[in-house]
C-alpha cells in the first residue's frame, strides 16, 4: 500500500507536471483564465491519463515496439473522444469553455510521457495510482494558477465576489497575466521544495 500512496504523492509534489516538470504549458496558459476552467481541464485531463495508463499497463506485453507510440496516441485519442462526447452531452458550458484544448489533450506531452515513461513498464494497478497523482497534480496546478489569475483579474474566486472587479487588474486574466502568475507560483513551489538557484 505505502508504494501505491508513494507513486501517488510523486505526481501531485515531486514530479508536479506544472510546477516541477513544466510540462502541458499550451493547455496550462490558455485554459486558466479563471478557477473553474482550469479545475474543469485539469479534471478531464485526469480522466484521460487514468483510462489510457490502465489500457497502455494492460497491452504493453502485445504491443510490437515498433508501433507503440501511434497505438497509445490512439488509445489516448479514443479516451479525449469519449470526453468530449460526455461533455458535450452533459455539460455543454464546459465543453464550449475549453473548446479546442479538450481535442488538444489527445497531444498533451503530460500524457504520452507517462504512458512512455510509466504505464508501459508497470502493472495496471501502479499505472491507475500514477495516473490519478500526475493527473491531480496537474489538476491542483490549473486550479490554482486559474483561482490567482481570477482573483488578481476580476476579484472572484470560482465566480464568488471577494472584491469589486473595479479593483482588479485586466491583465492577470489575459495572455501576459498567466506567464507573470506561472512564474511566481512556480517560484514560490520551488521556495517551498527547496530548490536552489
Amino acid at each position: 500500500m505505502k508504494r501505491y500512496i508513494d507513486i501517488l504523492l510523486n505526481g501531485l509534489v515531486k514530479e508536479n507536471p506544472v510546477f516541477v516538470l513544466v510540462l502541458g504549458m499550451c493547455p496550462t496558459l490558455a485554459t486558466t483564465s479563471s478557477a473553474i476552467n482550469g479545475l474543469s481541464m485539469g479534471l478531464a485531463t485526469c480522466f484521460v491519463l487514468i483510462c489510457s495508463n490502465l489500457v497502455i499497463s494492460l497491452i504493453k506485453n502485445i504491443t510490437p515496439d515498433k508501433v507503440h507510440i501511434p497505438v497509445y496516441i490512439c488509445i489516448i485519442a479514443t479516451f479525449v473522444t469519449v470526453l468530449q462526447m460526455l461533455l458535450a452531452a452533459y455539460v455543454p458550458e464546459v465543453n464550449a469553455s475549453l473548446g479546442i484544448f479538450i481535442p488538444l489533450i489527445v497531444v498533451n506531452c503530460i500524457i504520452l510521457g507517462r504512458a512512455e515513461s510509466f504505464a508501459s513498464k508497470h502493472g495496471p494497478l501502479e499505472s491507475i495510482f500514477d495516473g490519478i497523482g500526475i493527473g491531480l497534480g496537474f489538476a491542483f496546478a490549473l486550479t490554482l494558477l486559474g483561482g490567482c489569475r481570477e482573483f488578481l483579474g476580476t476579484g472572484k474566486i470560482f465566480d464568488l465576489t471577494v472584491f469589486p472587479e473595479d479593483f482588479g487588474a485586466l491583465m492577470f486574466v489575459l495572455p501576459p497575466g498567466a506567464f507573470i502568475t506561472l512564474g511566481f507560483l512556480t517560484a514560490i513551489v520551488n521556495k517551498i521544495r527547496g530548490v536552489k538557484n
